[in-house]
């Protein structure tokens, strides 16, 4: 089997709203095409204009190469030799960030062919299924108002969730909103949800502290990003000083960064992103550093159903493995391009039993959005 083409697919809202740190208003798919008709599947989450770049530009030299050209007439089972090739071949301009982004799609892709051609999920050939059925979080942005996050509680609780996440919007910029904001939540979900927040890089060390002992009082189980990523010294100091855990990640490519969040800032909960920390390849090593010195992983999965998927065989081939972001987000991209997304069911996720993924992108979602 051959590699015969690396389509990429711009999928875009007719109108962006880019006050909202919201992934699910556009999205870069991948197909990876082989000469047998078995087509992959992946998903980059990345600036799309810029992604595509780095997948489809013309070589410039030996190590600057558009990940296209690196990839046609190759076979997709070669996954770790091809990782290689397109990190070694972009290392001019990649290394990390958008080059490690494309990556990942790719690398999702190719998994899929791998698990079509054999007959099995992407979690068996992965390692094993070591779960099938997976905890899944409602992920939400945070509304304007305390009193919309409590009905958007109330809500997803309805539907089943035993976990919830808001993040950005209005948090991290008021002491007092957050406090009353966790303090409500907590009041309307009870104590038997897990309820985490995502404070989105907007504090400093010693306000955080401040604060995540306030949280503590209302079982909050994770902040997410309280500080900069690049501000290791300062979550250290953090994790240091209290216990609710702190998580981190999304933002990292390569496994060479999460090496450095566990031992310099020594995050409690890992938070690869697979369409943008190396892909499926890089993610499994990632978990196992993690699982080695026994600290979680949750990976971040704000997009549509193909990273989703990705992210729930993901989970269920890791060992320690134990909880799914789950978007929400009304986004057509989000809830319709995949034909089939991942089933949940009474707080969990199933995992898919078809080949690969085990996915199928909607034509006429495609159709309609693809810029």
């Amino acid at each position: 089997m051959k590699i015969t083409d690396v389509e990429v697919v711009y999928l875009r809202l007719p109108i962006i709203d880019a006050s909202r740190c919201d992934g699910t208003q556009d999205t870069l798919m991948i197909r990876v095409h082989t000469d047998n008709g078995i087509t992959g599947i992946g998903e980059i989450d990345s600036s799309p204009a810029v992604a595509r770049a780095v997948v489809e530009t013309q070589a410039s030299h030996s190590i600057a190469n558009g990940l296209k050209e690196l990839l046609v007439g190759e076979d997709p089972f070669d996954i770790e030799r091809l990782w290689h090739r397109m990190y070694q071949g972009t290392l001019y301009f990649g290394r990390s960030g958008p080059a490690l982004h494309a990556m990942s799609g790719i690398d999702i892709a190719l998994w899929d062919i791998i698990g079509k051609a054999t007959g099995r999920t992407t979690a068996q050939m992965l390692g094993g299924t070591f779960r099938d059925k997976i905890k899944a979080y409602a992920s939400l942005v945070m509304p304007d108002t305390i009193q919309g996050a409590a009905a958007l509680a109330e809500k997803y609780m309805g539907l089943g969730y035993r976990a919830i996440k808001f993040g950005w919007g209005p948090l991290g910029r008021d002491d007092r909103f957050d406090v009353n904001a966790i303090k409500t939540l907590r009041s309307v979900i009870g104590n038997d949800i897990d309820l985490m927040v995502d404070i989105g890089h907007t504090w400093d060390a010693q306000q955080a502290i401040r604060m995540a002992k306030r949280f503590e009082e209302y079982g909050v189980f994770w902040i997410e990003e309280p500080l900069p990523p690049d501000d290791h010294q300062g979550y250290a100091h953090l994790a240091d000083s209290v216990d609710v855990y702190i998580a981190a990640g999304e933002q990292e490519a390569g496994r060479n960064a999460y090496e450095r969040l566990l031992r310099d800032a020594r995050i409690d909960i890992l938070q690869p992103d697979l369409g943008r920390c190396g892909g499926l390849t890089e993610g499994k090593k990632i978990a196992y550093m993690a699982y080695d010195r026994n600290k979680k992983v949750v990976p971040h999965a704000f997009k549509t159903g193909i990273l989703v998927a990705a992210s729930t065989h993901y989970v269920a081939s890791m060992p320690h493995g134990f909880l799914l972001e789950y978007t929400v987000s009304e986004s057509p991209l989000a809830r319709h391009l995949v034909q089939n997304p991942v089933r949940f069911e009474n707080g969990y996720v199933i995992l898919p039993e078809g080949p690969g993924l085990g996915i199928h992108i909607d034509p006429q979602i495609e159709a309609r959005f693809k810029a």
